[in-house]
This record gives structure tokens, sequence and C-alpha cells, in this order.
């Protein structure tokens, strides 16, 4: 299986030297320092896996079903521990689809899983998201698109990069529609926690027999260095299938990276945690809301949940062209083009990072270069 490299990716390698004084779209919330987690850590702790489970620590599997609030429907054991929500959609992509398979999934979105499919062989068919809709997911065409060979449908909720919230209702359409051909279905959860506008939906593995809910610790908790994610699905073999597979691949079992990962998942550090990141990006975001009012070039529909969101450019700018005018001097700003999802006339904004991301001056400085586009 040869991966070829996406857009969003290579764009990320292209720019990895270019020492930026500022970022504009920040996807996660500030991190934490190791510090933060001595006192609850056993300096006499052993960094050795041998007898612990190869699902992962049981501790942290239990809670991650009590976060996805599936404690009265899952068990550890319909947990696996996995190196981020990349490994656990990997690992059940590898495992449920082969060539000749039909893969529906939404754009714009995280695009691994389409990636992954045109790797293998699969057809992939994509759902297009409603944009005048407030990046409304359009449940109708979605339907038409499933069929008989479709073998799994993978969505992003909140969506990765809208911030477009699924409902509970409009989950249990789709897993209506996924059961009615027994597709698989993934439903993304890396920024669950942080919505701003509804409670969080529940998760699909929750709702649906063939179910399977990702998420990590990555985006919400700012912990991405710890690599440590989850795979959530009630159907024993195909946990066991993912198992088998990563035993073959990254044979993850990051002892401390779990540790730590299950000691920010307590639930009094978890709230704590997470109402400390929704009150620093929700005063990010009603800045940078009134922000694209009052630049004329600029538009979005605000996200209701997670850290980033997708603005419309003025027409007629590129925003690959526009990413790396501002990338280079005098401005020295980051931002994700709209091209790395699909969409050349727009950019990625978001509201993570904290203070070290320098919002503020990535605006002041994208506007200044805004202002001399026409010239």
């Amino acid at each position: 299986m040869k991966v070829k490299i996406h857009t969003l990716f290579q764009y990320l390698l292209d720019t990895t030297e270019t020492d930026p004084e500022a970022f504009i779209g920040f996807s996660l919330a500030g991190s934490p320092k190791l510090g933060d987690f001595l006192d609850d850590l056993d300096p006499e702790m052993s960094l050795d896996w041998n007898l612990k489970s190869f699902r992962g620590l049981p501790s942290l599997r239990q809670r991650v079903i009590d976060q996805a609030g599936l404690a009265k429907i899952c068990t550890a054991d319909d947990v696996l521990v996995t190196a981020g929500a990349a490994e656990a959609n990997y690992l059940a992509f590898m495992q449920l689809v082969d060539a000749g398979d039909e893969i529906v999934t939404e754009t714009p979105g995280w695009p691994q899983i389409e990636v992954l499919a045109k790797a293998s062989g699969a057809t992939v068919k994509l759902v297009e998201r409603n944009e005048a809709a407030g990046w409304a997911l359009p449940l109708d065409q979605l339907e038409q698109l499933v069929t008989e060979k479709t073998r799994l449908i993978f969505l992003t909720n909140p969506n990765n990069p809208t911030g477009k919230l699924l409902s509970e209702e409009e989950l249990l359409r789709i897993a209506q529609i996924a059961d009615k051909v027994g597709a698989w279905l993934i439903v993304d959860e890396v920024y669950a926690g942080l919505e701003w506008t509804t409670d969080r939906a529940p998760s699909i593995a929750g709702l649906y027999e063939r179910g399977i809910t990702t998420g990590s610790v990555s985006k919400a908790l700012g912990l991405q260095g710890l690599r440590t994610g989850w795979l959530i699905c009630r159907d024993k073999n195909m946990v066991m299938d993912a198992i088998i597979l990563r035993e073959n691949s990254s044979e993850i079992m990051n002892v401390l990276g779990e540790v730590i990962a299950e000691i920010a998942l307590r639930p009094e550090r978890l709230s704590q945690a997470l109402a400390k990141a929704r009150g620093e990006s929700i005063a990010t975001l009603e800045y940078l809301d009134a922000y694209i009012s009052a630049e004329p070039k600029l538009s979005w529909h605000r996200p209701e949940a997670g850290l980033i969101g997708m603005a419309r450019l003025a027409e007629g700018i590129d925003s690959d062209i526009f990413a790396k005018r501002l990338l280079a001097e005098p401005y020295k700003t980051f931002l994700l083009p709209g091209s790395a999802y699909g969409l050349s006339n727009h950019i990625r904004l978001g509201v993570g990072g904290g203070a070290s991301a320098k919002l503020e001056v990535g605006l002041t400085r994208m506007s200044k270069l805004l202002a001399k586009w026409d010239t």
C-alpha cells in the first residue's frame, strides 16, 4: 500500500523550518507542564510494561469510558489505548476496509481516512458540508451516497476543521443509515468537551453496535506530546483485531504517557482543565469573532465547538499564496491555508495555544497584508 502525502501534511513539512513569530490557528489548548503532574507521580514507578494489559492501563481505560459518558453502556475492555486518535483511526480502518470497498466521509474534514482509502484501493465518496448553512452535514446527501458496498462512514464531531456539531438526533439517523447496509461508523471526537453552544453529543460507541469512537488527550487538554489516545467499540472482535495490528506496528504501550493521561482524566482534574480551556478559548473566540466582523476581506461561521474554524477570504485571494506571504518577512505569521481541506478560498483560524501563540500580533500583521493585497 503506497500512501501519498496529503496537502495538509505537505504544507506542515514545507514550513517546519520557518520559525514564525506568531500563530493564527493553534489547534490545541495551552499545554500543561510536566511539573503539574509530579505530585501525583510515583518516583518508584517502573517504566517496564511487563504484566500490564495489552489494551492499555485498566485505570486509564476506565477514565476514557467515564469521560465519554459511556459507563452504563461500555466497559474498560471496550477500550484500546493508542498513540493518539490518529492511530486509533488507522487501526480501525486497516482492519475493516479492503480494496474495492466504499468509504463515505465528509469534506471539509480530517483527511486521514481519505488518504488511507485511496492507498488501499477503496472508493471514496465525499459528503460536502454546506457552508451557507453553517457547515451543516447534509444527511440526505450522505444517505444517497451509502450503498451495499459501503464498508465505513468516517466523521468528526465536533467537525474538524469547521467546529460544527452533530446532535444526538443526527448521530442516531447516521447510525440508522449505516445499519441498513451493515457499515461501520467511526466518529473522531478529539475536540469533544469544548462545546460553546450546547452540551457534548453522545459518543457513537454507545449509540450503535458497529460504532467506533476515537479520541485523545491532545486537543482539549493540550497533551499532544503524550501521544495517548483511544478507540472505543463494543464489538469484541473488532477491538481484538486492532490490538493484533497494533502489536505488529507501533506496539505503543507508553506507560509514562498513559499514567499521566490517567491523572489528567481524573474527574476533578479533568473538570478543572476543561473549565480553564473553555474560559481561555471562549474569550479568545469572542476576540477573533469581533476581528473577523470588522475585517472586510474575511467572513466565517463561528465554530460551535473546538478550537478552530474556517474563514472565507475575499474573492480572488488564493489561500496558498496568502498563507506563504504571511509566513514570510515582514509578517512571519503562520496559518494553515484552506487548500489543506480542499478549500482554496479559505484559511483556518484558531483560538488555541494560549499566550504563546501571540494571536493578537498575528491578526494585526494579517490585517496589514490584507490591506495591501490589491496593491
